[in-house]
Formats: C-alpha cells, structure tokens, sequence
C-alpha cells in the first residue's frame, strides 16, 4: 500500500485465511447492529456450476469461518452458477438484504434474496426477484426517508446497458427503469451512485477505457447523458460512497490495461478527484472493490485479492492527505 504522508490506513486483515473453495470474487459488505457482515461468490472458478453465495461476521474484532448460505441448485443433478451478491442494510431493526444472482452467464441471469433478522446468523429461504429484475447488479442501493430502495443495476443481453430498479421497504414491488446508455457506443455495466445533496451522480464500469458518469436532479427518474470522465477503467468494477462529511469516495483500478493498481480517491463534488491511497500496486488482480462508511465514521473497505482471497482494509477519513488528479494522471 502507498499512502501521502499522514497515513489514513489503519487495519489490513484477510476476510479468511483457509476455506473449503479455490477461488473467491465479487465482495459485498454492510453494518449491521451486530457488525460487519461481508459476502462474495467461490468455488472451483467463476461461473463454475459449484460456485455459491458466501458470508463471513465479524464480531470481537475477528472475522468468523465464512459459511456459504446460498446456491444455484435447480434440480438434484443441476447446479447452476451464483454471481455479484449485494448485502444492504435497511433501517435499524429491519432485516438485512442479500441480492445476488444467479444463471449460466450474465446475459442470462436472474435476481434472486435472502433476508436475514439476526445480522447475517441466520437466513431465509431464497426468493426468486420478479421477472426483468436484476436487483442491485453489483453495489448498494440507496434508502430514501420513505423506505424505498433505488437500486444502481445493469443488464448484459446482447449490449452493456444501465438502468435503475426502486422497490419498497420490503423488496416485495419492484419497477425498472429505462436503458442510460445505448451499448454500443459506450458500452457500461455495474453503476454505483452517489449524493450530492439533492443531486444524484452514477458512475461505472465501461468498456472505453474510462470511468463513465451521469447526473440526476430529480431523484433518479430522468439523467444526463453517459459521458466520460477523466478516471481511466480497465473494464472492471468500481464502488464509491457519500461520506458522512459531504464528500465522494471512490476505489477503483486507475488504469486502462490491467486489474492493478487498486486505488482510493476522494471528491468535494463529484467533478475533480484528488489521490488518497493506492490500496494494492503488485503485480496480480486486485479488483471488485465494496466501500462503506461505518457509523463510527471508519471506511471500510473489501476487494478481491488474487481471486483467492477477500482483503479487508480500514481506513480513517479525518486523515486523508490528498494530492490532485489532474487530467487523469495519478500524482507521484
């Protein structure tokens, strides 16, 4: 890890050490009253049928042996692969959300939930999202005062298009939205979405070796055109949040050709982006981030490491040393 002088790094630790799977991809992770609670799909390999849905807690300042609590079984001889899980926390004392997805590809995958009413100890039985809904693709929703969940999702039938999905508090009603982008052109899978104050800004993975971004002024229903910005993407996911204080942060691989370095940035507004950390700059993949701010005020952060393992690191944002990124060039 490489950090500006007045290091805001304050914990690196391995979600898990040993585990009955070879390879482990796609990270999640929420607060709950209990702790942390992460998640993320392995098995043999990505998109091999025994892949499935696993979760860890972490509880006494120790992660616990992850369990896996969900997979594709279809039938006593069928098994099909389980993709990009999204753990959501909802209000205090309501039940803790597990999407993910499940299908032979992407382009034919299907949303599926699980809830859970003790922080991730116990969860129900899976339910099937209704047909041409996704859920959450690959980062959090955002909960309006009203309890209804904007949830940034995406489809990859044929074209890499954007769209959003609102449910209710209870994830039972669901509409989608319209296509963002036209796929061709500018081809964007994976949003993740940030508060500006009454401004809505999406950002997300492409395939024109850019970051892409769009904005909304009215709640997530009508948005400015996908547009590149100067952050540069290899073709890999990205993950931000609204700090508490105002302020964007963002993790994502500051490069066009490969899955390192992991990098940390931070924004008064969504437009300029200054250097924080390089989390990971070693030869290896390091990609898929999750980022969080705990109620403490201490941002978390897992990634996959390796495709074997999952990397947790914490970080303090009072003590951010911040150096400009200027024309998207990563400062020294």
């Amino acid at each position: 890890m490489r950090v500006w002088s007045g290091s805001p790094l304050l914990h690196v630790e391995d979600v898990f050490e040993h585990a009955p799977f070879p390879a482990a991809h796609a990270s999640t992770m929420a607060e709950t009253e209990a702790g942390l609670v992460a998640a993320w799909f392995a098995g043999t390999r990505e998109g091999h049928g025994d892949v499935g849905i696993w979760v860890a807690r972490r509880e006494h300042g120790r992660w616990l042996y992850p369990v896996e609590v969900a997979n594709g079984r279809l039938a006593l001889r069928r098994r099909l692969p389980c993709w990009n899980p999204v753990l959501f926390q909802r209000k205090k004392g309501e039940p803790l959300l597990l999407f993910y997805k499940v299908g032979p590809s992407p382009s034919r995958w299907w949303g599926m939930l699980l809830t859970s009413e003790d922080a991730g100890c116990s969860w129900s039985e899976p339910r099937r999202l209704p047909k041409g809904i996704l859920g959450p693709i690959k980062n959090k929703p955002i909960q309006w005062a009203d309890g209804r969940l904007l949830c940034p999702s995406s489809d990859e039938e044929g074209r890499w298009r954007l769209h959003l999905e609102w449910t209710d508090a209870t994830a039972t009603t669901w509409r989608r939205g319209p296509s963002l982008n036209d796929g061709p052109v500018f081809a964007a899978i994976q949003p993740t979405l940030l508060t500006h104050g009454s401004r809505l800004q999406m950002l997300c993975r492409t395939r024109q070796g850019t970051i892409g971004q769009c904005w909304s002024e009215d709640g997530g229903e009508t948005w400015t055109t996908l547009a590149p910005t100067d952050l540069p993407n290899p073709d890999s996911g990205i993950d931000a949040v609204a700090l508490a204080d105002g302020r964007a942060l963002l993790v994502y691989n500051h490069n066009q050709t490969g899955r390192t370095p992991l990098n940390l940035a931070i924004s008064d507004d969504g437009e300029a982006w200054s250097a924080v950390a390089i989390l990971e700059d070693q030869p290896g993949e390091y990609s898929y981030p999750a980022i969080i701010q705990s109620a403490d005020g201490i941002v978390h952060v897992t990634y996959t490491w390796n495709r074997r393992r999952i990397r947790h690191v914490t970080l303090s944002p009072t003590d951010f040393c911040l150096r400009p990124i200027v024309g998207g060039l990563w400062p020294e």
